[in-house]
């Protein structure tokens, strides 16, 4: 690590889909960290401790999937040496197969981790780690949309779907931040890791950055509603998407089919990776996320509505599954739904 004189450089990788956004906010954060504080604090600007720069492939200009040109400050064969590298997410199909794309830049990532750089995720930046092969055995997180991916591609990875930061690796090298602006996140504990807890807080009350702590369970939506193969068990999926709320809806499904009960449910775990009722469960709550942010309804109605007759069992598997009570979901996400509403009236 370098000591304090010295100034931590940045590489932020850049290929076509990253987004612009995550890319020049990590630039921003680290820049301004040693710097904005001061700023506004003592009126004159601090040095600050890092000196981020972008690096993509072959150090041209490009165009970013959503039309704003990037122009990288280095070729990877050109760069500096970075202390740290940060891999923004790609905007690549979940379900494409990323191995054998990146050979340039895994290459650099490996030989720079080799040299003692520490190595930081955003999303689906998880994906170049992967590929480099720098998480076998290891723990990791990434966007829950790409979780499926990283498990069926590189099953030697632990993954940890619901945790918004992982940190692991040779020396707890590898940092991972799961999905949206959770790489704020990532880069507050990098700045807390190379120039203090203190630097890192004051980044925070610049930027009016919140602690992701609730991880990434309540935006995990309905990552299992993947098209198979199986045309009865499609069918049979179509059906309970609008029956779910029914009384048992797994036996009304194993009738529909017309198979024999466990030879249903054996196809349906082939076809969906979960059984009928994990299924029905993860519709029913979807559904009840939505009610909780959208109306007023009483916790124990929306239990009723979306299939449980006994509320306190739908409390206790919504804890479990999303991380939060019911009660706990609305606070947080019913106001923040209902003050974009209002915004823009």
């Amino acid at each position: 690590m370098p000591d304090s004189d010295t100034r931590i450089h940045v590489a932020i990788l850049v290929l076509p889909g990253a987004t612009p956004s995550t890319v020049y906010g990590m630039y921003d954060l680290f820049a301004s960290s040693g710097r904005d504080w001061e700023l506004l604090v003592d009126g004159e600007p601090g040095p600050s401790r890092f000196e981020p720069f972008t690096v993509s492939t072959d150090g041209r200009r490009f165009q970013a999937g959503n039309g704003v040109w990037i122009e990288p400050d280095y070729a990877l064969d050109d760069s500096p040496a970075p202390d740290l590298i940060c891999i923004p997410e790609l905007l690549v199909d979940p379900n494409a197969d990323p191995r054998g794309c990146y050979a340039s830049e895994t290459a650099w990532i490996k030989r720079h981790y080799a040299a003692g750089a520490t190595l930081a995720t955003a999303c689906s930046g998880a994906l170049l780690v992967a590929e480099a092969g720098l998480l076998n055995g290891q723990d990791a997180t990434t966007h829950w949309g790409y979780i499926e991916s990283l498990r069926s591609r590189y099953p030697a990875i632990r993954m940890h779907p619901n945790r918004a930061l992982v940190v692991s690796g040779e020396a707890q090298r590898i940092v991972m931040a799961g999905g949206g602006t959770s790489w704020m996140d990532v880069a507050l504990f990098l700045i807390a890791r190379f120039a203090g807890v203190e630097a890192a807080m004051r980044v925070a009350r610049v930027n009016l950055i919140d602690w992701h702590d609730i991880g990434q369970q309540p935006f995990a939506a309905l990552t299992l509603a993947r098209q198979v193969d199986d045309g009865v068990i499609a069918g049979c999926q179509a059906w309970v998407a609008e029956q779910y709320d029914q009384e048992s809806p797994v036996a009304a499904m194993v009738e529909r089919s017309g198979l024999a009960d466990r030879t249903f449910k054996r196809r349906f775990v082939r076809a969906t990776g979960l059984s009928p009722m994990e299924y029905v469960h993860t519709l029913r709550l979807e559904e009840a996320k939505q009610m909780l942010e959208a109306s007023d309804l009483p916790v124990e109605g929306i239990a009723n509505e979306v299939g449980y007759e006994d509320a306190s069992f739908f409390g206790r598997l919504f804890r479990r599954k999303v991380g939060l009570t019911p009660a706990q979901y609305r606070k947080r996400f019913g106001t923040l739904r209902k003050a974009l509403r209002g915004s823009g009236h």
